[in-house]
Parts: C-alpha cells; structure tokens; sequence
C-alpha cells in the first residue's frame, strides 16, 4: 500500500493539531532504508500545559458520559481501526520496521479488539451493596480517576497506545499520551482517523524526546496518575515521580525471560516456538523469550534444529509480506546488540550462528541484525541476565525441573516465561514456580485482550489488558448509608 504521509505533523491538542509552541520539530526516518519519513513537533514545556490543561478541561463533560455512550464510542474505534488496517500497519511498519505481516496479523487487529473488549467490559461493570451491622448500607461506586499521563514505547507504538487508550475511554478518564520519538506516527495517523468520534480533549497527543516532552509529563502537577511502558531504568523515574506526587503509577518495563524446553516437549512445535519467542518484533519484546534453557537430553538436537531455523527465517524488505524478520529500531540498538557479542566472546560463550549485523544487497542501508543464538552460556553472564533487546537468544543446558526453576528465577526481571512439555503436572508446578507476570505453556508471545500482562520484580507494577486494569483508572467511592431512624446512643441525653 502506498502511504502519503504529511511532511509536518503537530501535535493533538484540545482536538486539533498544533505547531510546538516554538516551532520545533523532529525527523522520523524509515529504520529500514533510512529514508526520511516526516517531521513531527518537538514539545515544549508549555505544549504539554496546554494539553493537560485541555484534558482537564474536558473532564467535566466526559466523566459524565454513561458507560453505555462510552462503550458504542469504543466500538466505534474499533470499526475504524478495522477500515483502515492496512494503513495503520504500512505506517506502523514504515516508522518501526517491523514485518507488514506482523503489524497486518497482530498489532493493528490486537489494538481494535482492545477497544472492543472494553466496551463490553464497561457495558458489564456493576457497583455493590451491602448490609453491615444490620442497619447500614454501604454502596461502593467507581468514578474516573481524572486526567492521566501516559508514556508508550517504540516497539510496539501503535498497540501499546490501544492498550493505553482502551481503558482510559472506558474509564470515563482523559490522557496525555506521549508516543516515542523514534514512532510518533501511527499514533498521530490514528487521531487524524478517529478525531470526529473522541470530544475535543479527551486524548490529547504529545511528541517529542523523552528527555524533553517525556520529563514534562513527569513533572507535571495535575496530573491524577502515570502509566508507562519501557525499560526499567525510565520506569524507576516514572515511580518516583508518582511517589513524589502521591498519585498510582502503572508500569509495564524490561525483562530477561525463561523459555523452558523439556526432553518431552512436541519437537518442532518447540523449534518453532523458540522462534516465537525471540524473533518476534526482532526481538524487541519485553516479555521475549531471551533465555532459553534445553533439558540436557534434546540440549543437542535442539540446538542443531534451531540454527538451521533460525538461517533459514527471510530476513529483508518489512512491506514485502514475506519477510519474516524486518529492521531493528535504530542504529543506536544495532550499536547495543552488537556490544553484547563482543561481551559474550569475553565471557566465553560461543556464537552458534547469526551475531553481527545483517548489512548486504537491499539490507545495506538499514537497521538488521541477524537471528542469532549463542552457546555455552552460564546463568551468571551479564549475557543471560541482562535485556539485550534484540533477535538474540542465549541456550543454557539444564537438568532437572528443580534446577530450570532455581535458574529462571535468579534474575531481577518478571515479566513472561514458558514452559514446553506434554506433562501437564510438570507444566503447572514449572508455570506456577516460576517468579513472572505470565508464564506460557507450549506457545509464546500471545497477548489477547481478557488476559491480565504485567510483571513481577523489576518488571513493573500493575496488570494491563483485562478488567484489573479499570482499577487502576478509576477510584472507588463508598456511600455509607444509616438505614436506623434511632439517634446512635453514643451520647445519651
């Protein structure tokens, strides 16, 4: 699909797009060609007061909105992220270089089904009554929060805004949502889409660096709470601002997870969930199956069969719908990447196939590393402990189930993990042993509305994609009614 973007985009303020209040703009270029994309507006102290102030100030009417009118707005999202699906994926794809397969088949599908699940799940929320102490009637209620700071990521830019989005409409809340200045434009072609089905206000689109535009929305006074997705060490700073606010922070940040591989497991289902796990968005998940652990009787097999899938996997072109695996992010990830190979070569692990960037015929002037495994790891490299965020995947031999778990669980992250067996006792004592926000059995990287995603440790705070989430957007308020006509008898005449 041909894609005419804009040259200039502004920010979405108060339901229009605005030039940054001095001017300033950024360039988002294609990871894959480093071909210029377009300019986007670099955000300025008083952009970001502007658009809380506009959130603020539709507030009053949206909190108002029965859940009802909500919902159908909600669906209604959704139908026009459903028309203009391959639009949303092309951009996707054009300013993240990911597969067009992978944005058609799962980002932009995932993100209206978001919507959809929450218009039900509103349309299904009940408060509670209930009689105390036999003459009082305590009635609990949920209002939105008010208005929230939201902060998305650049691997998943458009499906981490729908995660983001879903709930605050169905809450009745209003946001400012900051996308990352390597992908501001999904998130921005979105609001061009939908701006006659949201009121002025309600959302409100800021762009810019995170050290700028991002700051500001830590900083700032007004606002009621802060929901990030990122690395670790930015979620610490989001927490902190939070703390210092006294306001809830939901934060969904980095991991360093188990995929588990028993002598039992479906062999080529686990071959090819091996893949699942690490190539996925070129491994830039946070949940990415990074360390794999192989029970010593496969541990050979297994390692053979998964070098030559992973050289076979078609690496090229992201908008060719056969390309398997696109472009990493930027240059400065490819640099990162490649930091690690040199670190594994010091620490004694052997690269078994890919470890360097991908830089011949029409891949030469972009962001590619090759799928790559690496061998004779121990638990305790900085390799198998730290996120390396990259089509990257460490194999440890392991032993017994005791010793696969003790292993998992030595790392400061939380976030996913599987297990592959056909021994479903041996699948739940693994799944409910490891230390993580999820844990798959026999298939990876499923992420569907209804199930609750979040991490353990230093992998976040709080659960996204389900019902819990509408918690953590709303308040509770408890009306405490004396059903007795009788004074108290606590001060006798």
């Amino acid at each position: 699909m041909n894609v005419n973007l804009k040259e200039h985009y502004g920010l979405y303020i108060g339901g229009k797009f605005v030039p940054a209040s001095d001017g300033a703009e950024f360039e988002t270029t294609n990871p894959a060609t480093g071909e210029h994309l377009a300019y986007c507006a670099e955000a300025t102290w008083e952009d970001v007061d502007a658009a809380v102030n506009a959130a603020w100030k539709a507030f009053p009417a949206w909190k108002k909105v029965d859940p009802i009118q909500r919902a159908e707005i909600l669906n209604k999202i959704a139908d026009r992220i459903d028309e203009n699906a391959e639009l949303l994926a092309t951009v996707e794809t054009l300013d993240n270089g990911k597969p067009i397969r992978e944005t058609m088949a799962i980002d932009v599908p995932l993100s209206s089904d978001h919507f959809r699940y929450f218009a039900s799940a509103i349309r299904t929320e009940q408060g509670t009554a209930t009689v105390l102490d036999g003459g009082y009637l305590s009635m609990v209620l949920r209002e939105p929060i008010g208005v929230v700071g939201q902060i998305v990521p650049w691997n998943f830019p458009f499906c981490m805004a729908a995660w983001k989005l879903a709930p605050v409409l169905a809450s009745g809340d209003c946001t400012v949502i900051k996308s990352s200045s390597a992908t501001p434009l999904s998130l921005l072609v979105f609001m061009e889409l939908i701006s006659d089905l949201v009121p002025a206000g309600v959302i409100n689109v800021i762009t810019g660096k995170g050290s700028k535009s991002g700051q500001y929305i830590l900083e700032h006074p007004d606002f009621r709470k802060l929901a990030f997705t990122g690395s670790t060490e930015v979620g610490r700073n989001v927490a902190v601002a939070a703390a210092q606010k006294l306001i809830p922070a939901t934060l969904e940040l980095g991991g360093k997870s188990a995929n588990i591989f028993f002598d039992d497991c479906n062999f080529e289902q686990a071959v090819d969930g091996l893949q699942l796990g690490i190539l996925f968005n070129q491994g830039q998940v946070c949940c990415a199956g990074s360390r794999v652990f192989v029970q010593e009787g496969i541990y050979d097999k297994f390692v053979d069969a998964a070098v030559k899938a992973f050289q076979k996997v078609r690496q090229g072109d992201p908008l060719d719908p056969n390309t398997q695996i696109g472009s990493q992010i930027n240059e400065a990830q490819i640099k990162k990447i490649a930091s690690y190979m040199e670190i594994a070569k010091q620490e004694g692990a052997t690269i078994a196939c890919g470890g360097k960037r991908a830089a011949e015929g029409a891949l030469k002037d972009g962001c590619f590393f090759e799928p790559t495994l690496i061998t004779n790891v121990n638990n305790k490299m900085r390799i198998a402990q730290e996120e390396i965020f990259g089509p990257v995947a460490v194999v440890i031999k392991f032993k017994t189930e005791d010793e696969v778990i003790a292993m998992a669980n030595d790392s400061t992250y939380g976030l996913g993990g599987a297990v592959w067996t056909q021994d479903i006792t041996r699948a739940m004592k693994v799944a409910r042993s490891v230390e993580t926000g999820r844990m798959w059995v026999n298939t990876y990287n499923q992420l569907p509305a209804g199930a609750p995603f979040g991490g353990y440790k230093n992998s976040g705070i709080g659960r996204e994609t389900d019902l819990s989430i509408l918690d953590a957007y709303t308040q509770k308020k408890n009306i405490f009614i004396n059903l007795n006509t009788a004074p108290s008898g606590f001060y006798p005449a």
